[in-house]
């Protein structure tokens, strides 16, 4: 009997310590505290049309920071996924409407620019040596131009099929849009490549320490390529969310895109440094703004200081992962 007790412990001995040892506790932790005290503040916050609606004004950032934690665990960082989530969005709905080309084949051919940009910034980062955040800060501004080159106006009247993800389905009285449930598949997907396929292990290892993974047998240079490309592909798929949420391909779109994906990373436990942090973090990190933006909102609170603490939280975050570095 002692013996069975002793198992016991020691089971939630070395679950409390995985809990402790895990770098999404501490942003969970934040989002449960923030919820707890906006749902003090207003009796709408804990709601289930307003939890789907956070849900919502969260997905494309959160889509978007998908391919930012795959770059950023490699030790990289992409300034460019917003203009390319941006030109994404207004080349599709331009070929569908203006060019009167079949929606899918629209969706089709703006993924496959979402991959040519990806591998650009792969095969320079990879085949010349540039620093990511240089190539990323000048593909940023090709596609900036290229939007601005294919449409000054917003894009209109679109089809019903690139307004799909933004269509609901019921849960009780709770209204849920497909985009959402498709950000969470991508999360789980992502997650599950991470955690669990050599792939996966391949990423973190690269972001941890590239030599030593060159050295193990990792083909570093295909890995990261491959973490671009596919990171592209997720810019693609938040652009068409964008689309099925205002109704519209808005070629103003996307420019604090790069900004509030590195937040929602951040904010989420994955350290700017590679080779550590979890997917699911990011979601929580997209949550945490979420959340305190839609409870600043319900409580009057201007724009401007919602802003105000975003930026707050996203230097305590990336103060306490440097100082975590320098302590280890």
């Amino acid at each position: 009997m002692g013996a069975v007790v002793s198992k016991d412990v020691n089971r939630r001995t070395a679950l409390i310590d995985a809990m402790r040892g895990s770098p999404i506790m501490g942003p969970l932790a934040a989002l449960v505290l923030a919820s707890m005290f906006f749902a003090t503040q207003s009796d709408k916050f804990l709601t289930g049309a307003n939890l789907s609606l956070i849900i919502q004004q969260v997905m494309v950032v959160g889509t978007l920071a998908i391919g930012q934690t795959l770059v950023i665990l490699t030790g990289g960082i992409d300034l460019s996924n917003g203009m390319i989530m941006a030109l994404s969005s207004v080349l599709v709905t331009g070929l569908a409407v203006e060019a009167g080309m079949h929606p899918a084949l629209a969706i089709l051919v703006g993924l496959l620019v979402c991959i040519a940009i990806g591998g650009l910034n792969g095969s320079l980062i990879t085949s010349i040596g540039l620093p990511p955040f240089i190539v990323t800060l000048g593909t940023f501004n090709i596609a900036y131009a290229l939007v601005r080159i294919y449409t000054t106006s917003t894009i209109t009247q679109l089809p019903p099929e690139l307004l799909f993800l933004g269509n609901t389905f019921n849960i009780g009285t709770t209204a849920i849009t497909y985009g959402s449930v498709l950000m969470v598949i991508l999360y789980v997907i992502t997650w599950y490549v991470l955690r669990s396929t050599p792939a996966g292990r391949a990423v973190y290892a690269v972001g941890d320490n590239p030599e030593a993974a060159r050295l193990a047998g990792i083909n570093t240079k295909r890995v990261l390529t491959v973490v671009y490309i596919v990171a592209a592909i997720s810019y693609g798929i938040a652009g068409l969310l964008l689309v099925s949420r205002t109704g519209v391909g808005d070629p103003q779109a996307g420019q604090t895109g790069n900004l509030d994906s590195i937040t929602a990373v951040v904010l989420g436990g994955t350290s700017l440094l590679g080779g550590r942090g979890q997917i699911m973090g990011t979601l929580i990190g997209a949550l945490i703004v979420g959340v305190f933006r839609n409870g600043l909102q319900l409580m009057g609170v201007g724009s401007i200081y919602q802003v105000l603490i975003t930026g707050i939280l996203v230097i305590v975050a990336v103060s306490i992962d440097y100082l975590s570095h320098r302590g280890k």
